[in-house]
């Protein structure tokens, strides 16, 4: 029976499947959320954030405008988060790309809402515990940064440790909410590296914001060590 079958290289094989699976893919059933019309409002404050923060990379705010892009919140959503202001904002910024692309966004929303405005769109929430307990993690966060409450860079570092945890308030998001407290309350040189922006926004986009903290934070320790 051996002689019937054809063994390939373990690399050429996977590269195969890799290569059937995207051409399935491009025809399989779309999942829920990549549905135009289902918005997880998580994702919707996080771009806001994004594109609201002062001295964001064009890189950044590109990325940010394109997943809103794909997505057409309803009116409700839109006036809530505030994320139609956020977008309105950047008609008049100063790069042509992310002006052009933020009214484009702005005007395609503007039609689906008013031709649909009775069809309800899915909205995907948090519970209110899980609410309780990141809200405890910005306060935390706050604290640390030694700036008040309602701080936007604790806001967009508490975001994106929930994002990359899979938006579950699992062992890795408190684990790196400690870790990023701790470093930030006891070593003034990383807090003050947080705080320039001129110095830390090109050195990372706000997809490892929190991982590049760890990492010099992981330097710190490092060093402590060899010198014992």
């Amino acid at each position: 029976m051996d002689r019937f079958v054809i063994r390939k290289q373990k690399s050429e094989a996977v590269e195969e499947k890799r290569r059937t699976d995207k051409a399935k893919g491009s025809a399989g059933q779309a999942t829920l959320l990549s549905l135009r019309r289902v918005v997880v409002l998580e994702d919707i404050k996080r771009w806001k954030c994004v594109l609201e923060f002062p001295y964001q990379t064009k890189d950044n705010l590109l990325e940010a405008l394109m997943e809103l892009k794909k997505k057409i919140p309803s009116e409700e959503v839109i006036l809530s988060t505030k994320i139609g202001e956020a977008v309105r904002n950047l008609h008049t910024h100063n790069d042509k790309d992310v002006a052009g692309l933020a009214q484009e966004i702005h005007t395609q929303w503007e039609t689906f809402i008013k031709e649909y405005r009775c069809k309800p769109c899915i909205e995907v929430r948090s519970d209110a515990v899980t609410e309780k307990l990141r809200g405890n993690a910005r306060r935390l966060l706050c604290e640390a940064l030694q700036t008040a409450d309602d701080n936007s860079l604790a806001e967009c570092i508490e975001r994106e440790i929930f994002h990359e945890s899979k938006r579950l308030i699992n062992v890795p998001y408190r684990r790196t909410v400690r870790t990023l407290v701790f470093a930030l309350k006891h070593k003034p040189e990383i807090r003050s590296q947080v705080w320039n922006p001129i110095t830390t926004v090109p050195l990372y986009t706000f997809h490892c914001i929190t991982f590049t903290l760890l990492e010099a934070w992981n330097a710190v320790i490092t060093r402590m060590y060899n010198k014992h």
